[in-house]
C-alpha cells in the first residue's frame, strides 16, 4: 500500500535519514520507533510531504508521490496527526473537525452535512459531549483524540499516528490501544504510528520498524525488534545490549 525506497533526506550535512526501505500493507498496525532525533517524523514528514527527499522513491497504491504538495498528498489517501496538536484555538471540537471535512475527501462542501459528520467522528473519538466546547478546554488525552478526529475527517486510507499515547496515563494508554484497533477494524483504516510508549507498540503492532541516526536498524514483530541487540544498543547503550 504505501512503500518507500533508499529514502534520504539531509538538512544540510546532517543526515536525517539514509537510504531508509519502508513497506505498510493495508489493514496493517505498523510502529515506527527509536530514540529521539532518530528520523522518525522527518520520515512520516517526507511521506506526507511537508519534506522533498533528496533521492529514493515513495509510492501509495503503486503511484509515486515524491515532490507532490501535502494537499495533494491527502487527497490520495494519507492523513497523519502530529506530535505537537495545534487545532483551531477558537473554534470548538465539531467546527475544528467540520473543517476537516469540508476539506477531505468525501464530497461534502457544505456546512450542514460536514456537521453531521463532525458528529459522528467525535462520537467515535469519545468527544461527543465536549463537542461545543473550546480545544483548549481539553486535558491532553482528549486533545490527542481531537487530533485523530480531525485526521479522520479526511477519509483516509493510512493514517501516520505521530505519538498518539505520549504523556498519557496506563488507563489514558489502554482507551488510545482501543481507539487505535477501531481505526483499522471500523473504518478500514490501515495504520503507520511512531511511538516510545512500548506498551502501546507491543500491544497494538504487528510489525515494528526501528530508526537510529537516519538508518533503518531492525523490521519484524514487535518482540523480535524489542530484543534486538542494535535496537537495546540504540535506546540504552552497548553494555544493556551485551546482556
Amino acid at each position: 500500500m504505501l512503500k518507500g525506497t533508499n529514502i534520504t533526506k539531509r538538512f544540510g550535512g546532517l543526515v536525517a535519514l539514509s537510504e531508509v526501505d519502508f513497506e505498510v500493507q493495508r489493514k496493517e498496525i505498523v510502529g515506527l520507533i527509536g530514540p529521539n532525533g532518530s528520523g522518525k517524523t522527518t520520515l512520516f514528514n517526507v511521506i506526507s510531504g511537508l519534506f522533498k527527499p533528496e533521492s529514493g522513491q515513495i509510492t501509495f497504491e503503486g503511484a509515486p508521490i515524491n515532490g507532490l504538495p501535502p494537499h495533494k498528498i491527502a487527497r490520495m489517501g494519507i492523513g497523519r496527526t502530529f506530535q505537537i496538536v495545534r487545532p483551531l484555538m477558537d473554534l470548538s471540537l465539531i467546527q475544528n473537525v467540520a473543517i476537516a471535512v469540508m476539506y477531505g475527501r468525501q464530497d461534502i462542501n457544505t456546512l450542514q452535512p460536514a456537521l453531521e459528520r463532525a458528529s459522528e467522528l467525535l462520537k467515535f473519538t469519545s468527544l461527543n459531549d465536549k463537542a461545543h466546547i473550546l480545544p483548549g478546554q481539553l486535558a491532553l488525552e482528549d486533545r490527542k483524540r481531537l487530533e485523530v478526529a480531525r485526521a479522520l475527517a479526511s477519509k483516509p486510507e493510512i493514517i501516520l499516528l505521530d505519538e498518539v499515547f505520549a504523556g498519557l496515563n496506563q488507563k489514558e494508554i489502554e482507551g488510545a490501544i482501543e481507539l487505535t484497533f477501531r481505526i483499522r477494524d471500523e473504518f478500514g483504516v490501515t495504520v503507520f504510528m511512531i511511538e516510545h510508549v512500548m506498551k502501546a507498540i507491543m500491544g497494538t503492532c504487528s510489525r515494528v520498524m526501528a530508526l537510529h541516526n537516519g538508518i533503518k536498524i531492525a523490521d519484524g514483530d514487535p518482540e523480535s525488534v524489542a530484543n534486538d541487540p542494535k535496537v537495546i544498543r540504540a535506546y540504552l547503550g552497548a553494555g544493556y545490549a551485551g546482556r
